[in-house]
């Protein structure tokens, strides 16, 4: 792609023009959204309408153009958030709802090493990156070659090319954590609870380990897993829920439709066990407490 990245951010207050080779995001009256590579040339053809992309290259972000059919088209750069959306897969992305629950409830920060597996088509990957920043690094695991080449593409795509600090492995994630060191583990795995073990290899005390799964049999399965290692304390599951609002003048009501259950999101801290000389933290119950 000759034109700049998505992902790339420019000195706030300087021009930047639609430029020839640039994916932008078309949206029209209605809402719908079209990713389209900016070529000089080309058109983009929709229900909405056709609209030349000569009528965008060289116009400020946030031009609008009217179709023949009198609908309004306005060109945005995607955010990241656009780009997960509409991006090509394979593998069911994480949205972004739960990808800012990630990063939040596993504590990402700038600087961090982090290591995610599977990649899936790269959504998480996108996230971690601007989590962790140019000063930490994200190595992701993928077991199907397919999905690790959806990932790269998607990945490379957003940001331009290579990116430095992120790592593509093909191959089994309970390996890599045996060889590995890295202050946050978050597993999109369907059966994460065989990762106790190695995760609790490659995090110091202190550490993060983070799993995403969908259904409850999983979350009891890996929440027992867990617990019986006996390097982990504060295990707890979420899961996120988020309903829009449709706002005109006095007129206010939730929307018909809402992105409700996803996944379920189980995090614990890593600390040290009998064997390496901490404490040993029994597991709370209910029905160890008493009720008066």
């Amino acid at each position: 792609m000759s034109g700049t990245p998505p992902g790339r951010v420019v000195t706030p207050g300087t021009p930047d023009p639609l430029s020839d080779g640039e994916l932008v995001v078309l949206r029209d009256e209605r809402g719908r959204r079209s990713l389209v590579v900016l070529e000089a040339g080309g058109t983009w053809h929709s229900h909405s309408g056709a609209v030349a992309h000569d009528d965008l290259l060289g116009r400020p972000e946030g031009s609008i153009v009217r179709t023949p059919k009198g609908v309004e088209v306005i060109a945005l750069r995607p955010t990241r958030e656009d780009f997960v959306l509409k991006m090509r897969r394979g593998a069911q992305v994480v949205y972004p709802k739960d990808q800012a629950m990630i990063v939040a409830l596993a504590d990402v920060r700038p600087g961090m090493h982090v290591i995610e597996a599977g990649a899936g088509s790269g959504a998480l990957s996108l996230a971690l990156l601007d989590a962790v920043g140019p000063g930490g690094t994200v190595m992701s695991v993928e077991r199907r070659e397919d999905h690790a080449a959806d990932a790269r593409r998607n990945v490379e795509r957003f940001h331009g090319g290579p990116v430095a600090n992120w790592e593509l492995v093909i191959g089994d994630v309970s390996d890599v954590l045996r060889d590995r060191a890295a202050h946050r583990v978050v597993l999109d795995l369907p059966e994460p609870w065989h990762c106790v073990g190695p995760a609790a290899g490659a995090l110091a005390p202190g550490g993060i380990l983070l799993t995403y799964l969908p259904s409850v049999p999983q979350v009891m399965q890996v929440t027992e897993a867990l617990w019986d290692h006996g390097a982990y304390t504060d295990v707890a599951t979420s899961e996120t829920l988020v309903r829009g609002w449709d706002v005109d003048g006095v007129a206010v009501r939730p929307a018909h439709r809402m992105v409700a259950h996803t996944a379920f999101l189980t995090r614990a801290r890593r600390v040290p066990t009998r064997a390496e000389g901490g404490p040993a933290l029994p597991r709370k119950r209910r029905r160890d407490v008493a009720v008066d």
